[in-house]
């Protein structure tokens, strides 16, 4: 405490304490500064949303966000009750979520506007106050566009109810509507309380792959006002894609044409597929490829002349992902991964493959570009074509724009308000204990500074003053962290890519999961595993994504007896089957834990139109015996912090170490 700061304590901290006395010029301002924040403290904590594995499923993802996993119609329903009709609650919820688009519907059948809007700019003024009340004003006036930033902050402070400033309020909204702003006030407000419902975003990785709209996604988050992300699997190939790391190029372009899904990566980000394309017709165009035909959705409208072409640029890209993956592998053998250069494995004569001292009969063996005596050699013409392809993405302006991004806003981990965050796994030995995964140089690591350590190589590959071969291994790692064995993204035995097209036999595909998977589920291990982090307090827990939770089967996302929250609920089209359901969002609110379970949306458009939300159930996880407040989450942690400052600048502002003086005019 500052009371008994000692003279030479103050000395020690002068230089910090004269920068600090600029934003407080004297003890008045540093006093009312300690007043807000003690306040601050009190508030209710803010409420955190986690979701995991979007996997480019945008309108699903948006309508959640728009929605705050069900909590604006949770609040509607509350503020509401009987006083207006179901339907008409459905039309302010979508209103809110989608106001342009709604207010083009309405205005075309509504027969009296003027009375609509009025009902209306009140019903939201309503639903503002209350997603407001647990933040300071200063937060809420930041959070208002500012076209409307003085009347939405007058109406949020004055009720109708006080006889006093009924007429004030009336006038205001009056004239909002005579001056023909009410649809850009109503579109502002709608916003502020889609801004205000979620306090902060945590995304646990895989924004990429499967679904259509990944760069959608990536362009709202662009603008989302607070979010981090825990790099998944496949964040991490488009990063090393975009690094021009050839084998994770290869990777995106056959995960993309495995479910013809281009959509991303021609209009989201301009990737030139010509010369895919020719190549492959004029390579593959005798081959019936039958082992890359494209797993295609129930309602797909693609033509037959299509998915020839997918499958035979399928095939082409797929044997030189093969090719140059082998080569990346053979340029660092101490990541123990020469056993899956798998064109080495196959006897072209035969046409067989020996894997793990087995032999397979292939169901292909027509390798036109392949010589049988170096065939991880690429053709002049392969080489040719992966220039061009590595050019366009690493020349892609949106995808480097996009990258960046996520490595502004993310890393492998974080910790938040005693959460230990991470997409898939930590690297284990057997017995449980922190396994040591080698980097650069024969460095190794394990847990906390791995996870750190492969953060800081990841960026080496984005930064121009990396050295050159510490950067080109990175660029390199990018293919290990997406499919090597002790990867904290991967964590298995092998990628089966290679069996799963060309044998038969279904032992092959097996893929061992490591040790993280099958320790997991012990409270013991997760504690280990708090501790070694440096996470504290009786309600710490690990949550993750990345391995789809089967609810259909019973599996529950709640495991070792609380401490882990596994929340892949299966967001991409291509799990619903698998995991019976469409998401998770976890809420930590300041009352606990909430587990929001998503059935499957229809559309954007839908929703518009017909007041269709996604259906949730919510589920209990875990609730505190009183109400958090900011004082016990990280930023109370902070808030704390600057408090001991500003009493410590008190005390130098009192006893003479520093000279108060009045705020000048020009810097007020």
């Amino acid at each position: 405490m500052t009371s008994h700061k000692t003279n030479y304590n103050i000395k020690a901290d002068l230089r910090y304490l004269n920068l600090l006395s600029h934003s407080f010029c004297n003890v008045a301002e540093a006093s009312t500064e300690i007043i807000n924040l003690e306040a601050i403290l009190n508030l209710p904590k803010g409420t955190e949303h986690f979701l995991a594995d979007i996997h480019g499923e945008h309108e699903a993802f948006q309508h959640i966000l728009k929605n705050a996993s069900g909590n604006i119609k949770r609040k509607v329903n509350e503020l509401f009750g009987n006083s207006i009709r179901e339907s008409e609650k459905r039309e302010l919820c979508t209103l809110i979520y989608y106001p342009e688009k709604k207010l083009e519907l309405i205005k075309a059948s509504e027969p009296d506007i003027i009375d609509w809007y009025h009902i209306t700019i009140h019903q939201l003024v309503r639903i503002c106050r209350d997603v407001s009340s647990k933040y300071t004003h200063s937060k809420v006036r930041k959070s208002l566009p500012q076209d409307f930033s003085y009347i939405i902050e007058e109406l949020l402070h004055e009720h109708t109810e006080d006889t006093n400033k009924t007429e004030y309020v009336k006038v205001i909204v009056d004239t909002i509507i005579s001056t023909g702003r009410a649809d850009d006030f109503i579109t502002a407000v709608c916003n502020v309380i889609q801004r205000l419902a979620i306090d902060q975003l945590h995304l646990l990785g895989d924004i990429y792959d499967r679904g259509p709209g990944a760069h959608i996604i990536m362009d709202f988050m662009t603008g989302y006002h607070s979010w981090d992300i825990q790099w998944g699997n496949h964040d991490i190939l488009w990063m090393g894609a975009c690094a021009g790391n050839e084998a994770c190029i290869c990777s995106v372009l056959r995960l993309s044409l495995r479910y013809a899904n281009l959509t991303t990566l021609e209009e989201g980000y301009g990737i030139n597929l010509v010369p895919l394309a020719t190549f492959a017709m004029e390579t593959y165009g005798d081959d019936p490829c039958e082992e890359f035909k494209p797993k295609l959705p129930s309602n797909s409208t693609l033509d037959e002349k299509t998915i020839r072409l997918i499958t035979l640029m399928h095939k082409a890209i797929s044997i030189i992902q093969f090719k140059v993956e082998a080569q990346i592998f053979k340029r660092h053998p101490n990541w123990d991964m020469l056993d899956r250069c798998m064109l080495d494995t196959i006897d072209y004569q035969c046409g067989t493959a020996t894997i793990d001292g087995k032999e397979y009969k292939m169901l292909s063996n027509n390798f036109p570009t392949i010589d049988p005596a170096n065939p991880n050699r690429l053709t002049n013409e392969e080489r040719t074509l992966m220039e061009r392809l590595r050019h366009s993405f690493t020349v892609s302006e949106k995808l480097h724009k996009h990258i960046r991004k996520i490595l502004s806003h993310g890393c492998l981990y974080a910790i938040y308000n005693n959460n230990l965050l991470f997409h898939a796994s930590i690297p284990l030995n057997e017995d449980g204990t922190l396994k040591e995964v080698e980097l650069y140089n024969g460095q190794k690591y394990a847990g906390r500074e791995l996870m750190h350590n492969l953060g800081i190589l990841i960026r080496e590959a984005f930064n121009t003053d990396t050295d050159p071969e510490e950067r080109q291994y990175a660029i390199d790692y990018f293919h290990y962290l997406w499919c090597g064995k002790d990867s904290p993204l991967f964590d298995k035995s092998k990628m089966a890519t290679f069996e799963r097209y060309f044998l038969s036999d279904k032992e092959t595909y097996k893929e061992i999961k490591g040790n993280y998977f099958n320790l997991r589920n012990d409270e013991k291990i997760c504690d280990y595993i708090l501790d070694s982090f440096g996470v504290t307090g009786p309600n710490r827990h690990i949550i993750n994504g990345h391995v789809p939770v089967h609810a259909s089967k019973g599996e529950t996302p709640i495991k070792a007896n609380g401490r882990l929250m596994v929340i892949d609920g299966g967001f991409s089209k291509a799990y619903h089957k698998e995991t019976g359901i469409a998401g998770y969002t976890l809420v930590y609110h300041s009352r606990g834990f909430q587990l929001v379970q998503h059935e499957p949306f229809t559309n954007a458009l839908d929703a518009i139109k017909s007041g269709t939300d996604i259906k949730s159930t919510t589920q209990i996880v875990e609730m505190s015996a009183r109400r958090m407040r900011v004082l016990d989450t990280d930023r109370g942690n902070e808030l704390r912090a600057q408090i001991e400052d500003l009493k410590e600048l008190l005390y130098a502002y009192r006893h003479g170490f520093i000279k108060e003086r009045e705020r000048r005019k020009e810097d007020k």
